[in-house]
């Protein structure tokens, strides 16, 4: 087990103990350090602290770090879709109902059992047992392109760069009526729903910032296809957004209601272009994953 010592100073006065550590050691994330805390694991003046502790001025802070578990996930030989690889970086067209990592009662067919088996003892190992390799995901009826990182060298680089919105990400999507405007953006913070906590939606109250910038690629009489570019990523950011402004997605069951006549099997949205700066060669790379068929199939049938 890795042991941290730290002396606070004047300025981390009254900053939240959790936030605090999150950003003194940004390869863990802020639900992991919150375990650690649940787990008794920090300690500030030598008591064990909950996570809305608020730090004062010369506190000593002191937390462990347990040793890497190797993970109790299997690999399976399910094929995977590779739209580019390196030694640092994989990166996957993920198929729709496929979900990313294991979870609780979910522990076989993800995209990580996939990856395991494809890239054996190469990724990183920075965000546990659960989800190696894993620096962001997409919804399991979401395609398209996602990243995975071999090293904790390439996870923390992806890491800060989604910290700070400087990855391109694209999506394609099919919306509800007929959008008029060709363009938009959507500025409004997304949090819990109050009613529904299985939900998101846009929470002025207790969201988080979120930003969606939206283009009309093609109209039609009663739906719209467009393109969304994110500047944050919050969980279900798109989903929620368009349904905000009255245009929910075609196919999505929970933030919409609309019936239509297609069979989608959930959302019509497609992550196409992902770009970054490469963590090792330091340029910018971009990739692309085409539309699944069943999305231009829809697009075929509108027309």
């Amino acid at each position: 087990m890795e042991e941290f010592s730290y002396r606070a100073s004047i300025e981390d006065e009254d900053e939240r103990i959790d936030k605090w550590i999150s950003n003194a050691l940004e390869n863990l994330s802020r639900s992991y350090i919150q375990k650690l805390i649940k787990d008794n694991l920090v300690f500030v003046n030598d008591k064990p602290r909950k996570a809305s502790y608020h730090i004062k001025s010369d506190d000593e802070i002191r937390f462990q770090i347990p040793d890497a578990v190797k993970p109790e996930i299997l690999e399976e030989n399910i094929p995977i879709s590779i739209l580019y690889e390196d030694d640092d970086v994989l990166i996957v067209d993920k198929p729709k109902g496929m979900v990313v990592h294991p979870a609780p009662g979910h522990y076989s067919g993800t995209l990580v059992n996939a990856v395991m088996f494809h890239c054996k003892d190469r990724l990183s190992g920075i965000n546990g047992v659960m989800r190696p390799g894993i620096v962001h995901r997409i919804d399991r009826d979401t395609t398209g392109s996602l990243i995975i990182c071999k090293n904790d060298n390439a996870h923390n680089s992806i890491a800060a760069q989604l910290k700070e919105h400087s990855i391109t990400r694209k999506y394609r999507a099919i919306v509800h009526g007929r959008i008029t405007d060709e363009e938009g953006c959507i500025n409004a913070p997304i949090g819990r729903d109050n009613k529904d906590r299985k939900k998101m939606a846009v929470n002025e109250q207790n969201g988080k910032s979120a930003v969606t910038h939206y283009k009309v690629l093609r109209a039609y009489k009663e739906y719209t296809y467009i393109e969304c570019q994110l500047e944050t990523g919050r969980t279900h950011q798109i989903r929620v957004h368009m349904t905000s402004i009255g245009h929910p997605l075609l196919g999505d069951t929970v933030y919409g209601n609309h019936k239509s006549n297609f069979h989608t099997e959930g959302q019509t949205l497609h992550a196409m272009t992902i770009g970054f700066i490469h963590p090792s060669t330091g340029k910018y790379l971009e990739v692309s994953a085409p539309l699944p068929e069943y999305f231009e199939r829809i697009l075929d049938n509108l027309k």
